[in-house]
Protein backbone atom coordinates (compact mmCIF):
# COMPACT_ATOMS: atom_id res chain seq x y z
CA UNK A 1 0.00 0.00 0.00
CA UNK A 2 1.43 3.28 -0.86
CA UNK A 3 2.05 5.90 2.10
CA UNK A 4 -0.93 8.60 0.36
CA UNK A 5 -3.57 4.96 0.50
CA UNK A 6 -2.24 4.21 3.91
CA UNK A 7 -3.16 7.62 5.06
CA UNK A 8 -6.12 8.08 3.79
CA UNK A 9 -6.65 4.42 5.12
CA UNK A 10 -6.53 5.89 8.73
CA UNK A 11 -9.04 8.53 8.43
CA UNK A 12 -11.60 6.25 6.35
CA UNK A 13 -11.05 4.04 9.56
CA UNK A 14 -11.69 6.97 11.98
CA UNK A 15 -14.80 7.82 10.09
CA UNK A 16 -16.08 4.62 10.23
CA UNK A 17 -15.34 4.04 13.50
CA UNK A 18 -17.19 7.64 14.59
CA UNK A 19 -20.41 6.23 12.19
CA UNK A 20 -20.34 3.24 14.55
CA UNK A 21 -20.41 4.77 17.54
CA UNK A 22 -22.90 7.20 16.75
CA UNK A 23 -25.59 4.45 15.74
CA UNK A 24 -24.45 2.07 18.75
CA UNK A 25 -25.78 5.30 20.85
CA UNK A 26 -29.02 4.37 20.00
CA UNK A 27 -31.19 1.63 21.66
CA UNK A 28 -33.53 0.57 18.36
CA UNK A 29 -32.27 -1.56 15.48
CA UNK A 30 -30.06 1.13 13.41
CA UNK A 31 -29.14 0.60 9.83
CA UNK A 32 -27.13 2.78 7.39
CA UNK A 33 -25.26 2.92 3.91
CA UNK A 34 -22.92 5.50 2.27
CA UNK A 35 -21.64 5.58 -1.10
CA UNK A 36 -19.15 7.65 -2.50
CA UNK A 37 -20.61 8.23 -6.13
CA UNK A 38 -16.98 8.92 -7.33
CA UNK A 39 -15.41 6.10 -6.29
CA UNK A 40 -17.55 3.29 -4.96
CA UNK A 41 -16.38 3.23 -1.73
CA UNK A 42 -19.38 2.63 0.93
CA UNK A 43 -19.61 3.08 4.74
CA UNK A 44 -22.44 0.44 6.29
CA UNK A 45 -23.31 -1.25 8.99
CA UNK A 46 -26.61 -3.59 8.89
CA UNK A 47 -27.14 -2.75 5.31
CA UNK A 48 -28.75 -5.65 4.37
CA UNK A 49 -31.26 -5.22 7.41
CA UNK A 50 -34.95 -5.36 6.42
CA UNK A 51 -37.02 -1.90 8.20
CA UNK A 52 -40.26 -0.25 7.72
CA UNK A 53 -39.78 2.70 4.99
CA UNK A 54 -42.60 5.31 6.15
CA UNK A 55 -43.06 7.96 4.12
CA UNK A 56 -39.30 7.02 2.26
CA UNK A 57 -41.44 4.36 0.20
CA UNK A 58 -43.13 7.39 -1.86
CA UNK A 59 -39.68 7.84 -3.60
CA UNK A 60 -40.65 3.96 -5.66
CA UNK A 61 -43.88 5.68 -6.16
CA UNK A 62 -42.58 8.31 -7.62
CA UNK A 63 -40.69 6.84 -9.77
CA UNK A 64 -42.97 4.42 -10.94
CA UNK A 65 -45.03 7.48 -12.16
CA UNK A 66 -42.80 8.97 -14.10
CA UNK A 67 -42.05 5.12 -15.68
CA UNK A 68 -45.89 5.09 -16.60
CA UNK A 69 -46.41 8.54 -18.00
CA UNK A 70 -43.16 7.65 -20.30
CA UNK A 71 -44.82 4.58 -21.96
CA UNK A 72 -47.89 6.88 -22.60
CA UNK A 73 -50.47 5.58 -19.94
CA UNK A 74 -51.25 8.79 -19.12
CA UNK A 75 -49.75 12.84 -18.76
CA UNK A 76 -48.26 14.51 -15.98
CA UNK A 77 -50.19 17.19 -17.35
CA UNK A 78 -53.59 14.82 -16.29
CA UNK A 79 -55.68 16.58 -14.23
CA UNK A 80 -57.19 14.99 -10.98
CA UNK A 81 -60.17 16.30 -8.61
CA UNK A 82 -59.68 15.58 -5.16
CA UNK A 83 -63.03 14.46 -3.79
CA UNK A 84 -64.06 13.20 -0.24
CA UNK A 85 -63.31 9.72 -0.83
CA UNK A 86 -59.54 10.52 -1.66
CA UNK A 87 -58.91 12.25 1.40
CA UNK A 88 -56.49 10.43 3.78
CA UNK A 89 -55.56 11.63 7.22
CA UNK A 90 -51.82 12.16 8.28
CA UNK A 91 -49.53 14.37 6.80
CA UNK A 92 -50.40 16.87 3.67
CA UNK A 93 -52.42 19.43 3.53
CA UNK A 94 -55.28 18.01 0.51
CA UNK A 95 -56.88 16.45 3.37
CA UNK A 96 -57.87 19.67 4.75
CA UNK A 97 -59.63 21.39 1.14
CA UNK A 98 -62.94 21.57 0.24
CA UNK A 99 -64.72 18.47 -0.94
CA UNK A 100 -64.71 18.32 -4.75
CA UNK A 101 -63.33 21.92 -5.27
CA UNK A 102 -59.96 21.24 -6.04
CA UNK A 103 -57.81 19.83 -9.56
CA UNK A 104 -54.26 19.17 -9.51
CA UNK A 105 -52.12 17.81 -11.81
CA UNK A 106 -50.06 14.36 -11.62
CA UNK A 107 -47.31 16.50 -11.55
CA UNK A 108 -48.88 18.46 -8.91
CA UNK A 109 -49.68 15.39 -6.67
CA UNK A 110 -46.05 14.17 -7.30
CA UNK A 111 -44.58 17.14 -5.92
CA UNK A 112 -46.90 17.48 -2.90
CA UNK A 113 -46.49 13.81 -2.37
CA UNK A 114 -42.32 14.15 -1.52
CA UNK A 115 -42.16 18.01 -0.51
CA UNK A 116 -45.12 18.00 2.10
CA UNK A 117 -45.45 13.71 2.02
CA UNK A 118 -49.16 14.56 1.33
CA UNK A 119 -50.68 10.96 1.81
CA UNK A 120 -54.12 11.51 0.05
CA UNK A 121 -51.61 12.58 -2.90
CA UNK A 122 -49.55 9.08 -2.14
CA UNK A 123 -52.60 7.19 -2.03
CA UNK A 124 -54.24 8.86 -5.43
CA UNK A 125 -50.83 7.90 -6.95
CA UNK A 126 -50.90 4.28 -5.69
CA UNK A 127 -54.45 3.81 -7.33
CA UNK A 128 -53.01 5.20 -10.65
CA UNK A 129 -49.96 3.24 -11.13
CA UNK A 130 -50.96 0.10 -9.40
CA UNK A 131 -49.41 -0.96 -6.09
CA UNK A 132 -48.46 -4.29 -8.28
CA UNK A 133 -46.74 -2.60 -10.90
CA UNK A 134 -44.69 -0.67 -8.06
CA UNK A 135 -43.63 -3.88 -6.98
CA UNK A 136 -43.14 -5.56 -10.64
CA UNK A 137 -40.82 -2.37 -11.32
CA UNK A 138 -38.42 -2.91 -8.12
CA UNK A 139 -38.04 -6.72 -9.03
CA UNK A 140 -36.85 -5.25 -12.49
CA UNK A 141 -34.10 -3.74 -10.88
CA UNK A 142 -32.80 -6.45 -8.77
CA UNK A 143 -34.71 -5.08 -5.80
CA UNK A 144 -35.62 -8.09 -3.70
CA UNK A 145 -36.50 -6.52 -0.29
CA UNK A 146 -37.73 -3.52 -1.16
CA UNK A 147 -42.03 -3.47 -1.30
CA UNK A 148 -44.81 -1.35 -1.44
CA UNK A 149 -47.52 -3.59 0.59
CA UNK A 150 -50.47 -0.90 1.43
CA UNK A 151 -51.58 2.78 1.18
CA UNK A 152 -50.77 5.12 3.39
CA UNK A 153 -52.87 5.28 6.48
CA UNK A 154 -53.81 1.76 6.45
CA UNK A 155 -53.67 1.02 9.75
CA UNK A 156 -56.01 -2.78 9.32
CA UNK A 157 -52.84 -3.53 6.72
CA UNK A 158 -50.70 -2.74 8.98
CA UNK A 159 -51.72 -4.62 11.65
CA UNK A 160 -51.62 -7.28 9.28
CA UNK A 161 -48.00 -6.99 9.06
CA UNK A 162 -48.52 -5.51 5.73
CA UNK A 163 -45.49 -2.91 5.39
CA UNK A 164 -44.01 -0.60 2.83
CA UNK A 165 -40.12 -1.89 3.14
CA UNK A 166 -36.67 -1.73 2.22
CA UNK A 167 -32.96 -1.99 3.51
CA UNK A 168 -29.96 0.31 3.55
CA UNK A 169 -28.50 -1.35 0.79
CA UNK A 170 -31.56 -1.60 -1.58
CA UNK A 171 -32.38 2.11 -1.08
CA UNK A 172 -28.99 3.44 -1.60
CA UNK A 173 -29.16 1.24 -4.89
CA UNK A 174 -32.42 3.48 -5.70
CA UNK A 175 -30.65 6.46 -5.04
CA UNK A 176 -27.20 5.96 -7.43
CA UNK A 177 -29.37 4.47 -10.35
CA UNK A 178 -31.14 8.19 -9.83
CA UNK A 179 -28.15 9.97 -9.77
CA UNK A 180 -26.35 8.02 -12.63
CA UNK A 181 -29.32 8.40 -14.83
CA UNK A 182 -29.64 4.41 -15.09
CA UNK A 183 -33.73 4.56 -14.31
CA UNK A 184 -35.45 4.37 -17.32
CA UNK A 185 -32.95 7.51 -19.19
CA UNK A 186 -31.28 10.33 -17.74
CA UNK A 187 -34.17 12.92 -18.42
CA UNK A 188 -36.59 11.21 -16.48
CA UNK A 189 -34.30 10.59 -13.53
CA UNK A 190 -33.19 14.60 -13.26
CA UNK A 191 -37.06 14.91 -13.13
CA UNK A 192 -37.57 12.58 -10.23
CA UNK A 193 -34.17 14.06 -8.96
CA UNK A 194 -35.68 18.00 -9.22
CA UNK A 195 -38.90 16.80 -7.13
CA UNK A 196 -36.58 15.39 -4.66
CA UNK A 197 -34.17 18.05 -4.47
CA UNK A 198 -36.97 20.10 -3.36
CA UNK A 199 -35.94 22.29 -0.19
CA UNK A 200 -37.47 20.42 3.07
CA UNK A 201 -36.49 19.97 6.52
CA UNK A 202 -34.68 16.52 7.19
CA UNK A 203 -32.24 14.98 9.57
CA UNK A 204 -29.60 14.44 7.32
CA UNK A 205 -29.87 18.24 5.81
CA UNK A 206 -29.39 19.56 9.44
CA UNK A 207 -26.15 17.44 9.41
CA UNK A 208 -24.90 19.58 6.57
CA UNK A 209 -24.03 23.12 6.10
CA UNK A 210 -26.45 25.77 4.89
CA UNK A 211 -27.36 25.56 1.06
CA UNK A 212 -25.68 21.90 0.79
CA UNK A 213 -27.68 20.48 -2.13
CA UNK A 214 -29.11 17.23 -1.16
CA UNK A 215 -32.02 15.35 -3.02
CA UNK A 216 -33.63 13.38 -0.25
CA UNK A 217 -37.27 11.85 0.96
CA UNK A 218 -37.56 11.14 4.69
CA UNK A 219 -40.19 9.18 6.86
CA UNK A 220 -41.44 8.45 10.17
CA UNK A 221 -44.36 7.04 11.83
CA UNK A 222 -44.32 5.65 15.47
CA UNK A 223 -40.97 3.53 16.33
CA UNK A 224 -39.56 4.22 12.75
CA UNK A 225 -37.34 6.71 11.19
CA UNK A 226 -35.98 6.53 7.70
CA UNK A 227 -34.07 8.98 5.38
CA UNK A 228 -33.09 8.08 1.42
CA UNK A 229 -30.62 11.26 0.22
CA UNK A 230 -27.95 11.97 -2.44
CA UNK A 231 -25.71 14.65 -0.84
CA UNK A 232 -24.72 16.30 -4.06
CA UNK A 233 -21.54 18.09 -2.93
CA UNK A 234 -19.87 19.25 -6.13
CA UNK A 235 -16.31 17.36 -5.81
CA UNK A 236 -17.61 14.33 -3.83
CA UNK A 237 -21.66 13.37 -4.06
CA UNK A 238 -22.49 10.37 -1.85
CA UNK A 239 -25.70 8.28 -1.00
CA UNK A 240 -26.72 8.42 2.17
CA UNK A 241 -29.42 6.16 3.42
CA UNK A 242 -29.97 5.99 7.43
CA UNK A 243 -32.86 3.62 8.99
CA UNK A 244 -34.25 3.03 12.50
CA UNK A 245 -36.97 0.70 14.20
CA UNK A 246 -38.35 -0.17 17.76
CA UNK A 247 -36.62 3.95 18.50
CA UNK A 248 -36.53 5.63 21.33
CA UNK A 249 -37.79 9.43 21.43
CA UNK A 250 -35.50 11.96 19.28
CA UNK A 251 -32.21 9.09 19.14
CA UNK A 252 -32.83 8.31 15.63
CA UNK A 253 -32.95 11.74 14.45
CA UNK A 254 -30.90 12.94 16.20
CA UNK A 255 -27.96 9.69 15.04
CA UNK A 256 -29.20 10.62 12.00
CA UNK A 257 -27.60 14.30 11.83
CA UNK A 258 -24.57 13.46 13.09
CA UNK A 259 -23.68 10.53 10.46
CA UNK A 260 -24.28 13.30 8.04
CA UNK A 261 -22.17 15.73 9.13
CA UNK A 262 -19.64 13.46 9.88
CA UNK A 263 -19.80 12.13 6.63
CA UNK A 264 -20.12 15.09 4.70
CA UNK A 265 -16.20 16.12 7.04
CA UNK A 266 -15.08 13.05 5.46
CA UNK A 267 -16.46 13.44 1.97
CA UNK A 268 -15.59 16.85 1.71
CA UNK A 269 -12.12 16.63 2.88
CA UNK A 270 -11.53 14.32 -0.06
CA UNK A 271 -12.91 16.38 -2.71
CA UNK A 272 -10.65 19.32 -1.84
CA UNK A 273 -7.42 17.66 -1.05
CA UNK A 274 -4.54 15.92 -2.83
CA UNK A 275 -3.13 12.13 -2.94
CA UNK A 276 -1.42 13.23 0.14
CA UNK A 277 -4.54 15.02 1.86
CA UNK A 278 -3.20 18.70 1.36
CA UNK A 279 -6.07 21.01 1.08
CA UNK A 280 -6.54 22.32 -2.67
CA UNK A 281 -6.93 26.55 -2.54
CA UNK A 282 -10.63 26.50 -3.94
CA UNK A 283 -10.47 28.85 -7.47
CA UNK A 284 -11.05 32.32 -7.28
Amino acid sequence: MSSAANSLNLVREKTGAKLREIAGRTRGAFGFMAVDLASGEQFALNEHTVFPQASAIKIPILMEVYKQAGEGRFALADLRRIEKADKTPGSGILSELGDGTVEMSLHDLCVLMILVSDNTATNMLIDLVGMENVNRTLQSIGLKQTSLQRRMMDMAACARGEENLSTPFEAARIMELLHRGEFINRSVCDEILAILKKPKSTAIASGLPEGTPIASKPGGIAGVKTEWAIVQLKERPYVLTVMESYGLGQEAPDAFKEISKALYEYFSRLGHATNYGAYIPPPH
